[in-house]
């Protein structure tokens, strides 16, 4: 057609293209437009291509202030679950190493760890997860763009390349799945300069050494655990109470274990300033808040835990007249995960009130491309949904924890099943096994049906994974009574419970 039309047309020749496209796929030049290239956006995205859609995807990393980028999947992939679960494994691999002598295995010499080592073998997966995302997209047919994506209308995406070159697309209906990023404590002196936060502790070429974590979130422990695990002086300041929002009996014992396993807390404290010593090291002081006392101490690094912040200040998203909660900055979403401009829909992280899980994320972006493409008008259940810590001694949970069922069907009401036990494999090793601890909340009444259910102990994402579908279907006591165990596993325990809180009997298991 260009050699046909060529001289004999006064059209400028994007003229002529963009008439043409708009003639052949509508009045826009996408069915759907995705921003945000993590794993709900992009299991939003290919389900879309797959039904029929057309379909591109906006990816741009902007830099960590420290500099860390990386490639397209988000913050899972890169710098979340996939690194931290690979590093956790290797902190567990060093306790199966000095275990592996209480089983007669003879280790010569001391036990030591390699940073860089294992840095870059984490990170050549990565990257190797980066170009399987690339070829994904490419063999079902999206349109991968390495934008930096802000919307101009409720129907137009500017994109915006490294160099600030604008690239402008049109869709039907836009999808925004930013996720969020780790925040600093900007009013703290020094902590920018000389801090660090998760998007970049998983790509350090050299270890961090003698490091603070600051912060007791989920992610906090996380990541001092597995430092601990690998040989590295770790202390976490913790400002009021750890594992906020989970069952805080179940984050006691995590934090116990932790401590005995070597991990430091600093309870009740708030850093106040963090100065850089001519030696290097990070001279961080804070306050006491129960004696109002500054004290100090020395690290080499200083890692930020504090919380995330989603990713919506250079969406141009209130100009769109897309509704936000003020205090959190996260998008106001309904059931079916639109927003405030009917043909723009959000969903992950950056949704309000929406779990900052990876899982829900992609489940949620599936069934929004089957309900955009006419497939499907399911919603997303985000009730009772599974999750582990993984900690030096995991801890996984599904449905209410014993504060919320109190909340919810009030003391009375609830009846609390429990059992402390010992993992087979912890008896030969001599391994400290007081906070392996079982804990099923149910209704009182009825059939005594089953509101929460929390494990700590080995392989706890596993575990709860399984129970996961039956709590789903609706378990009471007698199902899991019922159930027969796999003997001799940590799993088995819970069908074992039968041992009330409110009876007051010892509920240790004994025997095998």
């Amino acid at each position: 057609m260009a050699a046909f039309c060529r001289g004999r047309c006064r059209w400028k020749r994007s003229s002529c293209i963009q008439f043409i496209r708009r003639n052949l796929t509508g009045p826009f030049d996408y069915d759907l437009v995705v921003i945000g290239g993590g794993s709900g956006g992009l299991a939003c995205s290919k389900e879309a291509a797959q039904l029929g859609q057309k379909v591109a995807v906006l990816d741009y990393v902007e830099p960590s202030v420290k500099g860390t980028k990386w490639g397209i999947g988000g913050t899972c992939v890169n710098v979340g679950c996939i690194p931290k679960k690979l590093m956790h494994q290797a902190a567990l691999l060093g306790t199966a190493l000095k275990d592996a002598q209480k089983y007669g295995w003879q280790v010569p010499g001391p036990i030591s760890h390699d940073w860089r080592t294992m840095a870059e073998a984490v990170q050549n997966h990565i990257r190797s997860l980066n170009w399987g995302h690339r070829v994904q997209l490419q063999d079902k047919k999206v349109t991968y763009l390495n934008l930096k994506g802000s919307l101009v209308d409720e129907h137009t995406v500017k994109g915006l390349t490294k160099t600030g070159k604008e690239t402008t697309l049109t869709a039907k209906n836009i999808v925004i799945a930013t996720g969020g990023r780790p925040k600093y404590p900007t009013h703290i002196p020094g902590a920018m300069e000389h801090g660090i936060t998760s998007d970049d502790i998983f790509w350090l070429e050299e270890s961090p050494g003698k490091t603070l974590v600051v912060g007791a979130s989920y992610v906090a422990l996380e990541c001092a655990g597995f430092l601990t695990g690998l040989g590295l002086d770790t202390t976490v300041m913790v400002r009021s109470v750890p594992l906020r929002g989970f069952d805080q009996q179940m984050a006691g014992l995590v934090t116990d274990y932790m401590e005995d396993y070597g991990t430091k807390f600093c309870l009740r404290t708030v850093p106040k300033r963090v100065a850089k010593l001519s030696s290097g090291e990070l001279q961080v002081t804070w306050v006491d808040q129960q004696t109002g006392q500054d004290q100090q101490d020395t690290f080499d690094s200083v890692l930020w835990a504090i919380g995330r912040a989603p990713e919506t200040k250079t969406l141009n998203l209130e100009n769109v007249g897309i509704k936000l909660n003020k205090d959190s900055g996260k998008i106001l979403v309904g059931a079916d995960e639109s927003t405030s401009v009917s043909n723009i829909y959000a969903f992950g992280d950056i949704g309000e009130g929406r779990p900052e899980l990876t899982p829900t994320a992609i489940k949620a972006g599936k069934l929004l491309a089957r309900r955009l493409s006419g497939q499907t008008s399911e919603l997303m259940n985000y009730d009772n949904v599974a999750t582990t810590v993984f900690t030096p001694l995991e801890y996984g949970c599904v449905g209410l924890s014993e504060e919320e069922a109190e909340i919810r069907h009030g003391k009375d009401f609830i009846e609390v099943y429990h059992a402390f036990y010992k993992p087979l494999e912890f008896t030969v090793a001599e391994r400290n096994a007081s906070s392996c601890y079982i804990k099923v909340v149910c209704e009182r009444g009825g059939d005594q049906r089953i509101l929460g259910l929390h494990f700590t102990g080995p392989n706890a994402g596993e575990v709860i994974q399984g129970f996961a579908m039956g709590f789903r279907c609706g378990a009471t006591l007698s199902h899991l009574k019922e159930t027969v165990g796999i003997h001799p596993t940590c799993a088995e325990e819970i069908t074992k419970v039968n041992i009330t809180k409110r009876s007051g009997l010892d509920a240790t298991v004994t025997g095998c």
